[in-house]
């Protein structure tokens, strides 16, 4: 069995890492490393890390602390850095079900030497037992990302990309900017016709904490708006959006970014005519008044 990367960019997170160092400790095969980057942590995290690490356990850990940039700019460095054949993200907020390594490497055989993939993919559930999102009926399924919608799979997914794969496609850097949806990257993985094999097995338990990514929303997108844009540019282009999706494309953009940025801005940004810019105010009043109705 080849080695799995498994790969968790952290930041401030010492108090909950040991519920994923426990989980990892768990599994029922060892063929993986656990790499772990911290981005610029102010809490004692290093020491807690290296404390595991001079314990005796049956896979390696390794660390390396960089300057806060964002988890995007970690994974970047993480795929540079892994060992692995795989890469598997797995978050400092999340831990993985016991028999997570066994699965991956089962579902992994099943696709060696096949050139269309670029990996495999379990299913996620909180640590209620709830699933995430919506994903197949069936054992698995091959697909891309951009099939999701046909498909009827939403929500989070516990993907293992090929390291070389991921090498290929590198996260862009934006100066200034610290958040980058990881979506930019799967999209364009799966726009060059790369599949994965998404298989209906429960591997990895998450958990969305308020000061995680996924529950700062719209003030993140607002910190990050070029980043942000160019996730919207690049769906606009790879879904095939009408003009009429595009004109609302462009409003829930706006709306996440407004402050600083007006219509125009939020045009530009998206590389739309100036003309479009017209149908934010337009949206914005049909919406009031809609709600005065309701009242």
């Amino acid at each position: 069995m080849n080695l799995i990367t498994v790969f968790t960019p952290t930041y401030n997170r010492a108090y909950l890492l040991p519920r994923l160092y426990q989980s990892l400790k768990a599994q029922t095969v060892t063929n993986f490393e656990w790499l772990i980057v911290d981005d610029g942590s102010t809490d004692d995290t290093q020491q807690v890390i290296q404390r595991w690490a001079e314990q005796e356990n049956e896979f390696s850990i390794r660390y390396t602390r960089v300057e806060n940039g964002g988890k995007h700019r970690a994974i970047n460095l993480g795929v540079q850095l892994a060992r692995g054949e795989l890469f598997f993200i797995v978050d400092s907020d999340d831990a993985l079900a016991p028999n997570a390594m066994e699965r991956i490497n089962f579902w992994r055989d099943s696709i060696q030497g096949l050139s269309e993939f670029a990996g495999v993919s379990g299913t996620c559930i909180t640590f209620e037992g709830k699933a995430v999102g919506t994903t197949i009926s069936g054992e698995f399924v091959d697909a891309t990302v951009l099939q999701w919608g046909e498909l009827g799979i939403s929500g989070d997914k516990a993907e293992v990309y090929y390291t070389d794969i991921l090498k290929r496609y590198p996260f862009p850097e934006i100066s200034g900017e610290t958040f980058l949806t990881e979506a930019v990257v799967w999209n364009r993985i799966g726009n060059d016709g790369f599949k994965l094999r998404y298989f209906n097995e429960q591997i990895y338990l998450c958990e969305y904490i308020q000061d995680g990514l996924t529950m700062q929303g719209r003030e993140i997108f607002r910190k990050n708006p070029e980043g942000y844009a160019l996730f919207v540019r690049e769906s606009m282009r790879f879904f095939g959006h009408g003009w009429r999706k595009k004109l609302y494309d462009l409003f829930y953009f706006y709306q996440d970014i407004k402050g600083n940025n007006g219509p125009i801005t939020a045009a530009e940004k998206l590389g739309l005519p100036l003309w479009t810019a017209l149908f934010i105010p337009y949206q914005t009043s049909k919406m009031t008044a809609k709600k005065l109705l309701n009242h």
